[in-house]
């Protein structure tokens, strides 16, 4: 191995060491060793000396891609550079002061959903979690006080999510039987002590400690909550700044709202058109307006249960499995699992989504659906959804990229959104030429979540940067996404939470069809389908522009 070589894939490991140090319940979820018992440091004297060292590695990352590097090199180093950035700008968005809702980007929502995610496989581990429990007693305070200092400064959360928020925790609180940090199973030769010590530290502790900043969250931050009509972080002080950073971080582009909301409005107008070819084929009427209100409220195209819900996931799912070969030369070990959403989360918590495997093996790529309320969800959207998040979707990118074990860890694991979620998008639309479709009805699902897409980029620019109250993106959304009602306001919910992350689907799915397209008409017929997708997913999560560099490389080679 070269020096520049072990100088690349070194920073590339100082850079994962830094973010676990961070995040260490991140570490937990991949199967990482050595983080089991600990938490984060929420703190804005924690936050400022974890950026200092990620612009430190970023510089250092410059200075080596100058020397004589090769491709994968050059790779590594960009990806470095790339997700060293992207760290700063999250913490120069403050996210930690004003990000309170029931949904997982926030403190104690969060939590409570990835905790009880954790594998236990060794007495070591569960031992380890015990201590990790004890630590909110402290953590929590800390993620108060952010909070109380977003006020002080002016970065003020949304009233509304901040009462979603304290009902969550009222409902975790009220249910001690069901206590979801209860999930995570020990060994069985250790199971009876550690359980009786958990419940312990549960009653003791940890429950305790969720009621005391729920307190905070009634007494200290919901009065100064933002209303309805100043969602977005344009209403901030300089909101304007941090909605632009946070849209490259989610993009990794620097196209700018404007561009983005345009590009919505357009796309909108020529799915729309789509909607009207299918739609008189399945209905007998062109009309889009007649299409969405017989799609929102035909009961057939709802669910019995959500035992009927998770049984339809399984089957579309093992049939995208066992056509994937054809168009893939590389799968995944594993199959993958699906799971309901935990009851505590689901209220609050989207239609769907994947969380991939660990690295040790313990717990496998599991795709949840959400059953909260069947009856008021669409059967039309299943199967997109599922070949989105599942197969040929992110347990087909995510689970390749966790076994790339000739790359460092930081290219396995990258929080490149627009990758990751713009891979997905372009699995739906995959998934048609594949044939897995099974309806035009089931078409018309993926339609309308690629209008979902669209909308994202005109109500999410619309919220943040140009001021819109959650009315209006309510409004947009429901004249022009077939969603239900109860859908379309978690949507929007997600969007005021997590400004920029919904940004990142459509425009990465446009960003690889057009490498795609350029590849096709560059090769001919040496284009090879598996060989372009083992390309595009074969190298770890990657910045947009650095995809589109390895593919032109791959053509031109």
């Amino acid at each position: 191995m070269t020096t520049e070589s072990s100088r690349a894939d070194a920073l590339a490991d100082e850079l994962a060491r830094l973010g676990f140090d961070h995040e260490p319940i991140g570490a937990s979820l991949y199967g990482i060793p050595g983080y089991d018992d600990k938490l984060g440091d929420p703190s804005a004297a924690a936050e400022q000396a974890y950026r200092a060292n990620l612009l430190d590695i970023a510089a250092r990352a410059d200075e080596v891609a100058k020397s004589d590097t090769d491709a994968a090199d050059g790779i590594t180093l960009a990806v470095v550079a790339q997700q060293a950035r992207a760290g700063v700008d999250r913490i120069d968005s403050y996210m930690a002061e004003y990000t309170v809702t029931d949904l997982f980007v926030s403190p104690a929502s969060g939590l409570l959903t990835l905790l009880p995610m954790t594998a236990l496989p060794t007495a070591e581990r569960a031992q380890d979690y015990l201590t990790r429990l004890r630590g909110l007693r402290e953590y929590l305070p800390a993620c108060a006080q952010r909070h109380r200092e977003g006020v002080a400064a002016g970065r003020v959360p949304v009233a509304h999510l901040v009462q979603a928020a304290i009902a969550h925790l009222d409902r975790y609180l009220a249910a001690p039987q069901t206590d979801t940090l209860r999930r995570p199973t020990p060994p069985a030769e250790i199971s009876t002590t550690f359980e009786a010590a958990r419940d312990k530290l549960l009653d003791e502790v940890v429950r305790p400690a969720f009621a005391a900043y729920r307190e905070v969250l009634v007494d200290d931050i919901a009065p100064h909550g933002r209303p309805a009509d100043k969602v977005g972080l344009t209403w901030l002080p300089g909101g304007d700044e941090i909605y632009a950073s946070l849209s490259r971080v989610h993009t990794t582009t620097d196209r700018t709202p404007d561009e983005l909301h345009q590009t919505g409005l357009d796309l909108m107008a020529e799915i729309h058109a789509e909607f009207a070819t299918v739609g008189a084929r399945v209905f007998g009427t062109a009309e889009v307006t007649a299409i969405f209100e017989r799609l929102r409220t035909d009961p057939e195209l709802r669910w019995a249960s959500g035992e009927e819900l998770l049984a339809s996931a399984r089957a579309v799912i093992e049939r995208a499995e066992a056509e994937a070969p054809r168009w893939f030369g590389r799968l995944p070990s594993s199959p993958c699992r699906v799971e309901a959403v935990p009851a505590a989360e689901a209220p609050g918590a989207p239609m769907a989504y994947y969380l991939p495997p660990s690295m040790d093996g313990q717990r496998p790529g599991t795709y949840f659906a959400n059953t909260y309320q069947p009856a008021e969800r669409h059967k039309h959207i299943a199967e997109v959804t599922a070949f989105h998040e599942a197969v040929p979707g992110h347990h087909l990118q995510l689970g390749i990229a966790r076994e790339l074990t000739d790359l460092p860890l930081l290219r396995r694991i990258a929080d490149v959104n627009a990758y990751t979620e713009g891979w997905g998008l372009y699995c739906e639309r995959l998934a048609d030429e594949m044939g897995l479709y099974s309806s035009d009805v089931a078409r018309l699902g993926m339609l309308s979540m690629d209008a979902v897409r669209a909308g994202r980029l005109v109500v999410d620019t619309g919220m943040h940067a140009k001021g819109w109250s959650r009315q209006q993106a309510v409004d947009y959304l429901t004249h022009n996404v077939p969603m239900p009602a109860l859908e379309i306001n978690t949507e929007v919910d997600r969007y005021i939470a997590y400004p920029g992350q919904a940004l990142a689907y459509m425009v990465g799915r446009l960003e690889i069809q057009r490498i795609r397209t350029n590849a096709e008409r560059a090769m001919g017929d040496r284009f090879d389908i598996r060989r372009f997708h083992d390309l595009v997913i074969g190298g770890g999560p990657l910045p947009l522009s650095v995809l589109d560099q390895v593919v032109t490389d791959w053509v031109t080679a």
